[in-house]
């Protein structure tokens, strides 16, 4: 991921040093602290609860949805409802089967193992990972050549959870051993104003409603951005404005960010801009695309592109990403329709 992408003001992406432990301190503790996702968050609670009552382990989870939903949060709150600790690491960082072996051996009854970014893991490392999930056993293999041996090593039973951004990459085996499928999706500008006053509530800041309102319209559905919004707009408050954020202080700052109306700020903009100047409005691939804006091709297609296609601003086709017309009168653009688009279609349909 580039630098550019890292600074982001409205990344998903979780910050660094202050703002991650800040980041941590907002976390809900327990299923009846978090906000929104009830169609998840309901279905859980209903599992967690019946674990429980039968003096089991939860059984494994996935939840996959786009960064900053909450994926984590959900996976420490697992652990906390189930009154077990929890172990957490991610799927680049295993690169070896030993790191996965220590980590398993490491676990009690009952704990939960969290990995995030799942679908990163090589997949010999998923080898191992199968037995484990299935039959709580390890194979470890010892020796080299004609002499090595396998051995089979019992395992606590445990509750893995995997987060991830895309779905779609996890290999259908991994995907099969998972008991509970949860998809996060992006919150409506109630809930996130809710987690706005929370947030706000916490840290101290004085805000009223119109104020949270604000900010939570420009948040792109994600609560992570919402809090990092939050935070950088009690600065602007405290150094321009009297303290308190009300709307016009809200506006003002985060127009200073230059974060628009529907939460796009310059990465976003120069991403359609670059598509309706110079590819007319697409369709255009995302590695081109990615050249043109000079951002990784993995940050374009988990952080700038599910939620411009959630406001309608973009569309992902088989021939490429192409850009709406409400995306051009957003912008300011003239809509004009793309002709090697109509000439394409034409044929499509007379062949």
């Amino acid at each position: 991921m580039t630098k550019a992408t890292d600074e982001r003001i409205i990344t998903g992406v979780l910050a660094d040093s202050e703002e991650q432990a800040t980041e941590l301190s907002l976390r809900p503790k327990y299923l009846r602290e978090y906000i929104g996702q009830s169609k998840a968050t309901d279905n859980l609670g209903i599992f967690m609860k019946a674990a429980k009552s039968r003096g089991e382990s939860l059984d494994h989870v996935l939840l996959h949805g786009p960064p900053g939903l909450g994926k984590t949060t959900l996976a420490m709150i697992v652990a906390n409802e189930m009154g077990v600790e929890i172990k957490s690491t991610s799927g680049p960082v295993i690169e070896k089967s030993g790191d996965l072996a220590a980590l398993l051996t490491g676990l009690q009854e009952g704990d939960v193992l969290f990995i995030d970014e799942i679908h990163r893991m090589a997949p010999a490392i998923e080898e191992i990972l199968y037995p484990a999930m299935e039959d709580y056993q390890l194979d470890i293999l010892i020796g080299q050549g004609p002499a090595a041996r396998s051995i089979k090593l019992d395992l606590p039973r445990f509750t893995l959870v995997g987060a991830t951004t895309r779905a779609g990459m996890i290999t259908a085996p991994l995907r099969a051993r998972f008991g509970i499928n949860l998809h996060l999706d992006f919150y409506g500008e109630e809930h996130l104003r809710e987690i706005i006053l929370r947030s706000a509530k916490i840290l101290n800041v004085p805000i009223d409603l119109a104020g949270a309102t604000e900010i939570a319209r420009r948040s792109r559905g994600t609560p992570r951005v919402a809090n990092r919004l939050l935070r950088r707009v009690r600065d602007i408050a405290e150094v321009l404005h009297s303290g308190e954020i009300d709307a016009p202080v809200a506006a003002d700052a985060l127009d200073r960010m230059e974060v628009d109306k529907f939460g796009l700020d310059e990465v976003d903009r120069k991403m359609l801009t670059t598509i309706i100047e110079k590819f007319e409005g697409g369709p255009v691939g995302v590695s081109t695309i990615s050249a043109a804006i000079q951002e990784e091709k993995d940050a374009i297609e988990e952080m700038y592109e599910p939620y411009l296609i959630q406001i309608g601003f973009l569309n992902r086709t088989p021939r490429g990403r192409i850009v709406t017309r409400a995306a051009y009168q957003h912008l300011g653009f003239p809509f004009r329709v793309n002709e090697k688009i109509m000439l394409a279609e034409q044929n499509r349909l007379f062949s």
